[in-house]
């Protein structure tokens, strides 16, 4: 999507943005903010970036991989340690509850003691984790354990990858970037479950599934300590002025000095060049900026546009991960599925998540473009776009409205086909819908936070994870009580609902009222700290 569109207001209004520092606009490239002097925003070549987003795309990919690998398994967890589903679902929300707290925590700490060694903390817990689970035969409470320290290793890699496209990447070419480590991502919530369904078909356990995860956290280390530069500007700059730590430096890099100390062969691969004086990295101030930063993304929560954003991003998620985990046992006790073709039934809502990836980004673009046109906004694609005066609330959240009708429609379609035992294509092709529009509410509202937190979208980012997990915790926690008392077919129609109405509630508040919120916000904040400002 175009981050970088702007406008011309008329002279007055041009000499008041000289006057004025604009703080809701991304910097430019030329902006002080990114550079110094005259020095290049980062000293990686386009070949090492390709490189580096390949790498990092692959390390994103354990979140949605161990997530929905998990699912598959269900039945099979129920019957080994004798328990019932409300107790399996129990490791679900504890997965999702982690799944929140891991962004807020590594994230912000990735910024002031850098990427690489968080990754690698982060991924040496992962195996870990994956391995005690391999291994544990009996304890519940072992499972319950393991899965959250699995959750806290496998859910802070998107939060870090976002930095590392931030260390490396000039707004303007971020987007690229972004879209090829999200297809990571789309790809580990489709291949998780064949993988999960297969493995445990042909086992007829669960353990196979997670040593597979143990090999897949020690490669994904591997790569991480062998190839994966640091990158974080707090520490390294643009890279180009700058002398690697040892501890900073990929192991390839080591090992090729070691043996042949003046070779340069990698270096046009993924090293780091270290010619001029230009950019240092931040002075010790910013290094206590990872204890504030997890207060500032709770404190992110209770502003009141904020608030509607993360709510309509939140409830999707929450609604999304309900109809995940009904899946296996509405498949095994209706459709009589085994454990693959369990696993096969989640690839619909894979290739609807996808599908609904490329629509929305081309659909928020000519949204954009449509209210810019509307309010006679001229799109500035050089310059990049001042949004104090532009609705962008009104430009993302156009065309909800047929989403929201839509969704409610599948949800309700969804419960009754499983209800009446309806043929297993209708619930497979609702699902491809479902997946569809999940991925356009969360693309929309998640560009949208980034819109109106433009000086932290870090923050924001992490802001959103705990809102989003802690709705899909609690939806999944209360989602086999809700159907046992209510039946299929009436939890969904309730949930479909349910969301839409919370959803038309909240896009109304968001269109007439979010501008002005946001406004009054960035008036009061000065653009500073996110600590002060109008809050609930």
């Amino acid at each position: 999507m175009a981050m970088g569109e702007g406008s011309n207001h008329g002279g007055q209004q041009r000499r008041q943005h000289q006057s004025e520092p604009d703080i809701t606009a991304v910097p430019s490239e030329e902006s002080p903010l990114l550079h110094m002097g005259r020095e290049p925003y980062t000293s990686l070549t386009s070949s090492q970036k390709r490189l580096l987003t390949i790498l990092i795309g692959l390390a994103t990919i354990t979140s949605p991989l161990t997530a929905t690998i998990y699912f598959p398994l269900l039945p099979l967890l129920r019957s080994h340690f004798k328990t019932s589903s409300e107790a399996i679902n129990l490791t679900i929300t504890l997965y999702v509850v982690f799944q929140a707290i891991s962004p807020a925590v590594f994230g912000p700490l990735s910024d002031t003691l850098g990427r690489r060694p968080i990754y690698l903390a982060t991924l040496l817990l992962y195996t870990a984790a994956n391995l005690g689970l391999a291994v544990n035969n009996d304890s519940y409470a072992a499972l319950l354990t393991l899965r959250a320290l699995q959750s806290l290793g496998a859910s802070a890699a998107y939060a870090v990858s976002y930095g590392v496209v931030a260390d490396v990447c000039v707004p303007a070419e971020r987007g690229s970037m972004v879209g090829s480590v999200s297809m990571a991502l789309n790809l580990g919530t489709i291949v998780g479950p064949v993988i999960g369904g297969w493995v445990a078909y042909r086992s007829g356990g669960y353990g196979l599934v997670f040593w597979f995860l143990v090999i897949i956290g020690g490669l994904l280390l591997l790569l991480v300590l062998l190839f994966l530069p640091e990158t974080a500007r707090t520490l390294v700059g643009n890279r180009s002025s700058h002398k690697e730590l040892w501890w900073q430096r990929p192991w390839w890099n080591l090992l090729r000095d070691c043996i042949r100390p003046q070779t340069q062969i990698w270096d046009s691969v993924i090293s780091v060049t270290k010619p001029s004086d230009g950019q240092e990295p931040s002075d010790d101030r910013n290094k206590t900026l990872g204890i504030q930063h997890p207060l500032n993304c709770f404190r992110i929560i209770f502003y009141k546009d904020s608030f509607l954003v993360l709510s309509m991003h939140g409830l999707f998620y929450m609604i999304d991960y309900c109809v995940q985990t009904t899946i296996p046992s509405t498949y095994k006790d209706i459709y009589h599925f085994n454990a693959f073709e369990i696993g096969l039934a989640y690839l619909p809502r894979g290739f609807g998540i996808v599908a609904g990836g490329y629509f929305v980004g081309k659909w928020m673009d000519h949204n954009y473009k449509i209210t810019a046109h509307r309010i006679g906004h001229h799109v500035d694609r050089i310059r990049g776009d001042s949004l104090d005066h532009f609705p962008i609330e009104r430009a993302r959240s156009r065309g909800t409205w047929w989403l929201l009708f839509i969704s409610t429609c599948a949800l309700t379609g969804y419960g009754w086909a499983i209800d009446k035992h309806g043929h297993v294509s209708i619930t497979l092709i609702l699902q491809f819908v479902l997946g569809f529009l999940g991925t356009c509410f969360y693309t929309i509202y998640n560009t949208l936070l980034v819109d109106i937190w433009p000086q932290s979208p870090s923050t924001a980012a992490a802001a959103a994870s705990v809102v989003r997990c802690a709705l899909a915790a609690s939806g999944v926690a209360i989602v086999q009580p809700l159907i046992d008392a209510m039946g299929k077919a009436w939890y969904f129609t309730a949930l479909g609902f349910m969301s839409g109405i919370a959803g038309s509630m909240l896009v109304t508040l968001l269109q007439t009222r979010g501008m002005n919120w946001r406004q009054r916000r960035l008036a009061n904040t000065k653009g500073i700290h996110p600590a002060q400002g109008d809050d609930l």
